[in-house]
């Protein structure tokens, strides 16, 4: 006979499963922002090119679902690319197709990551970094001047 755990592991899907990643500028209860991360059709995407174009995400991205919409992450300062964005199914179903497929896959050159968001908010596709992009490339540079 199989237990519960058992066949909980059998029903996961790692690939679709919420990360440990938890916004942290979130405004809300954790338990707010999981209840939205499981029902969301809204997909982090992270470590693009800066060079990666919105139609590029499309034709991409486009292969698992229709897409609502694609909001490319900007430099809040330059307003130019900074490496990531939002991707916006219609369906859940296609968003978890992405995050199956797609999760991992190469991208003009880089290796793409997806994580589920809890929706996009106005004011999101700005970099969080002090010079405008991403803190992580900000962190980065930090490593490379203190390690060079």
């Amino acid at each position: 006979m199989c237990s519960a755990d058992t066949l909980s592991v059998l029903r996961s899907d790692s690939y679709v499963d919420l990360s440990q990643y938890r916004d942290q500028h979130f405004r809300g209860t954790r338990y707010d922002q999981e209840r939205l991360l499981r029902k969301s059709c809204t997909l982090y995407v992270g470590n693009l090119s800066f060079y990666t174009t919105e139609e590029q995400i499309h034709e991409l991205f486009g292969k698992s679902g229709d897409i609502k919409k694609v909001i490319m992450g900007l430099d809040k300062v330059k307003k130019t690319p900074c490496g990531f964005c939002f991707v916006e199914y219609y369906a859940r179903g296609d968003a978890e197709n992405a995050m199956r497929y797609i999760n991992g896959t190469r991208l003009d050159d880089r290796i793409i990551r997806t994580d589920w968001d809890a929706g996009f908010k106005e004011g999101r596709q700005y970099g969080r970094g002090r010079s405008g992009g991403q803190v992580r490339h900000l962190l980065i540079l930090l490593g490379l001047i203190l390690f060079n």
